[in-house]
């Protein structure tokens, strides 16, 4: 298994989501945009994300050429980032940002395919590779953190241009890997397999965890700033979040065998809840903020790991690809742009507190579908 440069495409391509994700609405507040407008510009390379990895899962998975997949949508994703440095209005902005997003968005569905076709027998060894990732995405939060506070939030589009050239670079020097397409015995048509009632709820489940997320990738950052916090502690609170998901993914293939998918399902969605409320209420208390972080380990590191392994279990042979592009797109695509919207304006007309409210009850609800409609499953 080429381990080493599995992991190196995981760590780079996190170093952009960690200058992304964090800062980029900083970016956007810097140019004048409102809260509603940051929440309609996030929310449409969230919406991207419901279409491009089930069109490029669907390439993927009848040509075989899963790597090429990756290859064109990270220098396509480079290419159309350019048009950042000339747009000039908001629907300029949005147009190259659904341009970069539709390719960006392709890549890491089909990556994670093939991360655990090679790892064959053993997928719940994902996560020793997944952390690499997890450790791009601490450096760049980190230093960009500091960087901002010297330099100010309209370097972020030029640091993030720089990773996303190295990254289509690397593209180039994974693993190339054919799939196998012709129909295995066991194959059940595509259909059949969405019917089944565990792998509904297994989808809606990731789709409500992930709408819950949409005040934090949306708004955590302004929210912070505007009540005092540097640039750089900022940067150290998403980090810390991050380091404690890594934290998770070192022991996660014991976690799976001792507790079982489904349970750690459900504690994962309840901690959760837990965390939007903290946030919500403990913004003024550092120590509360700094628990409601470490629960990261569970919101997104005990959750992710999870539902990739439920995925790939129910989405088999050739399949595969489409599986992890419709948890992609299903999970991070259409909850997270409901997500972002319903935090953009919820944040202007009832605030930040209830905004972070309606995040908890969501990931409850997403609670209660995983108790109610996983079974029997370890």
């Amino acid at each position: 298994m080429p381990y080493w440069r599995l992991s190196t495409f995981y760590l780079f391509y996190f170093v952009s989501i960690g200058a992304f994700v964090p800062y980029w609405t900083l970016y956007l507040k810097s140019l004048g945009y409102s809260s509603a407008e940051i929440g309609e510009l996030m929310a449409v390379i969230m919406i991207t994300k419901v279409v491009s990895p089930n069109v490029w899962g669907w390439l993927a998975d009848h040509t075989g050429r899963r790597m090429l997949i990756v290859q064109i949508g990270c220098v396509c994703a480079a290419l159309g980032f350019v048009g950042v440095f000339f747009a000039e209005n908001y629907w300029q902005l949005m147009l190259v940002m659904l341009f970069y997003s539709f390719f960006w968005n392709a890549t890491l569905p089909q990556f994670e395919a093939t991360t655990l076709n090679h790892l064959g027998d053993n997928p719940h060894r994902y996560s020793m590779i997944r952390l690499w990732g997890s450790i791009g995405f601490i450096i760049a939060v980190a230093l960009l953190g500091q960087i901002l506070a010297i330099e100010g939030a309209m370097i972020v589009p030029q640091v993030l241009l720089a990773v996303l050239a190295v990254i289509a670079l690397m593209s180039l020097w994974m693993p190339a890997e054919r799939v196998d397409t012709t129909p295995s015995v066991d194959s059940e048509p595509l259909l059949q397999v969405l019917r089944k009632p565990q792998v509904a709820a297994v989808l809606v489940a990731c789709f409500l965890n992930q709408a819950s997320h949409g005040p934090y990738y949306t708004f955590y950052t302004i929210y912070l700033e505007t009540h005092g916090y540097s640039s750089g502690v900022i940067g150290l609170l998403w980090a810390l979040g991050v380091i404690a998901e890594v934290g998770v993914f070192l022991i996660m293939h014991r976690l799976v065998q001792g507790i079982g998918l489904r349970r750690l399902f459900m504690i994962s969605m309840m901690l959760t809840s837990v965390r939007w409320v903290m946030i919500g209420f403990g913004v003024e208390n550092p120590a509360v903020l700094l628990a409601a972080q470490l629960l990261h380990a569970a919101s997104f590191g005990i959750y992710h790991a999870v539902a990739i392994q439920l995925i790939h279990r129910f989405f088999k042979g050739k399949h595969q690809g489409k599986g992890q592009a419709m948890y992609s797109s299903v999970s991070f695509g259409l909850g997270g742009a409901v997500g972002a919207l319903y935090a953009g304006y919820l944040w202007e007309w009832a605030g930040a507190t209830q905004t972070f409210l309606v995040a908890a009850v969501l990931s409850a609800a997403a609670y209660l579908v995983v108790w109610r409609g996983v079974r029997g499953m370890h």
